[in-house]
């Protein structure tokens, strides 16, 4: 079976997410604004939901159409074939966004969508109510400049919810962004990773993630498992081998402090859940007393900010603080996600390199010294 898939992510991510489906085996992937097009078979459906570390959710691309009437949205979607995936008793809602279009209005578009999809299904399986008890197949609708997309996601809950972070602290980095800082930073196995505002620890855990090739998602279920177009054999094959790719043989290791002693009790616990506590030391610990335990380092942090946690006056002394504490030295590197324009001024010195990330709805900028 090929099938047509998409993925809706962060902006700033696409080319990350780009280059991780080519390296599970994707074919015509393709980079488009705040999304990434590609096609596989079902297995790379479930090897895409169990192991993509930066994408938000996998969806089935049903098909795209351009409409400017809300005749033009029926007729384009009643021709798409949706028996091929919904089946007479499945539950198949709809929601959606419509963006710089002639149709704006959300919940007409919602109705006219269902309509459509319950009359192309009326006619293929000859009856004239569906019950709707099945596995649920959620409908997604975009509709940019007049360019309707349709798809069925098959994630289910947010790929960020790994799970292994049932609580977290104020503020909290998303899953998905952690893991792509730790990639813009190049992190490799035999690295020593630090985070000195680890808070709930996120950033450390996906670093020891990433280069154990643990796998984020070997350990949760996704709503796709549950439709009966696949069979359900898939899955535990792309289990088994995302298993059997965990290699904890590193030198790596991880250091994570914080002056919020529940947090880092809270960091413990989802290291613990996640399988790499052995991998993370965390201690209590100011950022003014920030001492590297290593010749070499790579620094990944996210600190709290004007928007976030801190008023601008104090994230300002913390940039100054934290550009006495992070030296320009041979063998270390640092990487700061901030949404602050100002920060390379505060914190002393030029990055050698910048790369626009949205943190949430916040735009922000990675400020990266590696020289």
């Amino acid at each position: 079976m090929n099938i047509n898939f998409v993925i809706p992510c962060l902006l700033g991510l696409e080319s990350i997410i780009a280059n991780e489906m080519k390296s599970l085996g994707a074919e015509n992937v393709v980079s488009e604004n705040g999304r990434v097009l590609f096609s596989g078979d079902e297995y790379l459906l479930a090897r895409a939901n169990i192991c993509s570390r930066f994408s938000e959710r996998i969806q089935i691309l049903v098909g795209e159409f351009y409409a400017r009437s809300f005749e033009e949205l029926f007729q384009g979607t009643k021709k798409l074939p949706w028996e091929d995936w919904i089946g007479e008793y499945d539950a198949f809602p709809v929601k959606g966004y419509s963006i710089n279009s002639a149709l704006f209005s959300v919940s007409d578009c919602q109705a006219i969508i269902k309509k459509a999809v319950v009359e192309r299904m009326k006619a293929k399986y000859n009856v004239s109510w569906f019950d709707e008890t099945g596995p649920i197949h959620q409908i997604q609708f975009s509709i940019m400049k007049d360019k309707v997309s349709l798809l069925l996601d098959t994630s289910g809950m947010g790929l960020h919810k790994r799970g292994y972070r049932p609580v977290a602290n104020a503020a909290p980095i998303k899953e998905t962004l952690a893991a792509s800082l730790c990639d813009l930073a190049r992190l490799r196995p035999y690295h020593t990773l630090y985070d000195p505002m680890c808070g709930s620890g996120t950033i450390l855990i996906e670093g020891a993630m990433m280069v154990h090739n643990i796998a984020p998602g070997v350990n949760r279920n996704f709503s796709a498992e549950r439709w009966d177009i696949f069979d359900e054999n898939i899955w535990t094959v792309e289990r088994e081998r995302a298993r059997d790719l965990v290699n904890y043989d590193t030198d790596f290791v991880a250091f994570g402090s914080d002056i919020d002693e529940t947090a880092l009790e809270i960091a413990k616990e989802n290291a613990k859940r996640a399988g790499v506590e052995r991998k993370i030391k965390f201690e209590k610990c100011d950022i003014k007393d920030f001492k590297p335990q290593s010749e070499k380092g790579t620094v990944i942090c996210n600190p709290p900010y004007g928007e976030r946690l801190l008023d601008i006056e104090q994230a300002q002394k913390l940039y100054k603080i934290m550009g006495n504490k992070f030296e320009q030295k041979r063998g270390w590197a640092y990487y700061i996600i901030s949404p602050s324009e100002e920060f390379e001024k505060e914190f002393g010195r030029k990055a050698d390199k910048r790369r626009k990330l949205y943190n949430g709805m916040i735009k922000c900028q990675l400020y990266m010294y590696f020289k």
